[in-house]
């Protein structure tokens, strides 16, 4: 291993960006060999760095190089921190124990889709760089379609603010109502660019999935929020193409290990507390408590209630001052006259004939066998 700086050895070992280690050779916080660093110092095998306490012997074996790939949803930022509290992307990435992980570019908040991250800086330099031509494919959901005009003028050029932008490729994609699908590749990374290009034209862009990137295809099944290792015979490609020789170690040996490796990983759930606001007595409003009391006022005292002692009358019996009604099936008044099965055979006056059931027993009907009673 030749001698390398040493924002870049720090960065290997997955303590930081290389900025931010700038930083803190800068402020004076790192030792190279028990003195101060200056920015520019280099370090090789044997020498001891010395990182606000944490010292590191440079080694000349480097972390195994790993390439996942992790499907983006929606409502997280390509960022390791973000101060409005939004959630990242690296919260949701598989624990690696070598290094540290840096996205091949990223992608907005709104956007969801294929997302590549490595451990190797200079892969993720590589394939970022516009030198390199990589291609990225979209899909694209603009509401309301594009026109002829429109289609010829996104891949021939489009004037933003950054520099003139256009197309490599354009298809339609199907879609149903208002909503219609278009798969676009480019060759560069600007922020927002698809989006303000669409917008440019005059039209709206409502949904927006990265597909594809390097030719590496986002996998059908695998879920937004989840990750897994990209397979050895396509990273050794994608290395490949950016001039960079394939990695001859392997994290996993057996196929059982492998098998495992590239079983989709379960993204973490970002936990937070949310503050809830306390909660608050009911309060009648002044109106509603002015017109109870104006009501109050004009109602009229209540009577008490007064008690009275009662016996319990038997059944049948007619309570003091009430006259025992008399139940009749007597047809009303105006009724036509007719026979009525349900009637009873009544006395001269009209009252019906009142039977006993204790102590008595019915005539069978002729022809019928005496019931035995129940």
């Amino acid at each position: 291993m030749s001698k390398q700086r040493l924002q870049k050895i720090l960065a290997t070992q997955g303590l930081g960006s290389r900025r931010m280690i700038e930083g803190w050779i800068s402020a004076g916080e790192v030792k190279l060999n028990g003195v101060t660093a200056q920015l520019g110092d280099v370090a090789g095998i044997g020498d001891v760095i010395d990182v606000r306490g944490q010292k590191i012997t440079v080694s000349d074996e480097e972390p195994i190089r790993r390439v996942i790939i992790y499907h983006k949803p929606e409502g997280e930022i390509t960022s390791t921190s973000d101060p409005e509290g939004r959630p990242t992307v690296f919260a949701a990435l598989p624990a690696i124990r070598q290094g540290r992980w840096i996205t091949v570019g990223r992608l907005d908040f709104n956007t969801s889709g294929l997302l590549l991250a490595t451990n190797d800086g200079e892969l993720a330099n590589r394939l970022m760089h516009p030198s390199h031509q990589i291609e990225r494919t979209y899909a694209v959901r603009v509401l309301g379609g594009l026109t002829d005009d429109q289609i010829k003028q996104l891949t021939t050029e489009v004037q933003l603010d950054d520099g003139p932008a256009k197309f490599d490729q354009l298809s339609d994609a199907g879609g149903t109502g208002v909503n219609r699908w278009y798969h676009v590749t480019l060759r560069e990374g600007r922020n927002r660019e698809i989006r303000r290009m669409i917008e440019a034209v005059g039209a709206v862009v409502s949904r927006l999935i990265r597909i594809s990137y390097a030719g590496i295809p986002l996998p059908p099944r695998l879920k937004p929020g989840r990750a897994q290792d990209l397979p050895p015979e396509m990273e050794d490609a994608l290395v490949k193409l950016v001039g960079l020789r394939p990695e001859t170690r392997r994290k996993v040996q057996d196929e059982d290990t492998k098998r495992r490796a590239l079983k989709p990983y379960r993204a973490r759930v970002q936990t937070g507390t949310v503050a809830k606001r306390p909660a608050e007595p009911f309060r009648v409003p002044a109106r509603a408590q002015a017109q109870e009391g104006a009501a109050t006022a004009n109602r009229p005292a209540a009577r008490p209630i007064e008690r009275v002692k009662t016996r319990m009358s038997q059944p049948g019996e007619a309570r003091p001052g009430e006259s025992r009604p008399v139940l009749s099936r007597a047809r009303p008044q105006g009724a036509e006259a007719g026979p009525d099965k349900r009637s009873k055979p009544a006395r001269a006056g009209g009252k019906p004939i009142r039977r006993e059931r204790q102590g008595t027993a019915r005539t069978p009907a002729p022809g019928r066998k005496p019931s035995r009673g129940r």
